[in-house]
């Protein structure tokens, strides 16, 4: 069962989408990528609000996911949320099947 998390960063004077470039810039978010159990980290850029970023985070299961929660890069990511003053809403999906609409 994967977990889908969505995450909102919001801050102002455009510190989400600098929070977000020096995610992929530094590496940390390649580095977040190539965690056993990731499966998706992609971040998304609003054309309604500028001030607002979207983060799709899913997960192989529970436990991947702790051990993500758990890791010394995490801290990294946690100052530099702090450091640009964001604010962050979290949705949690969890996906028990597929389903192939490719049958009907």
């Amino acid at each position: 069962m994967s977990i889908t998390r969505i995450v909102y960063y919001t801050g102002s004077n455009g510190s989400a989408r600098r929070f977000v470039r020096d995610m992929e810039e530094s590496g940390a978010a390649s580095l977040i990528r190539r965690e056993d159990g990731n499966e998706r980290y992609e971040y998304f850029l609003s054309a309604h609000d500028r001030e607002t970023v979207m983060l799709v985070d899913q997960w192989r299961d529970q436990e991947a996911l702790d051990e993500h929660e758990k890791a010394l890069m995490k801290k990294d990511v946690l100052a530099l949320r702090k450091e640009y003053g964001l604010t962050m809403r979290i949705e949690r999906y969890y996906s028990e099947l597929e389903y192939d609409d490719s049958r009907e």
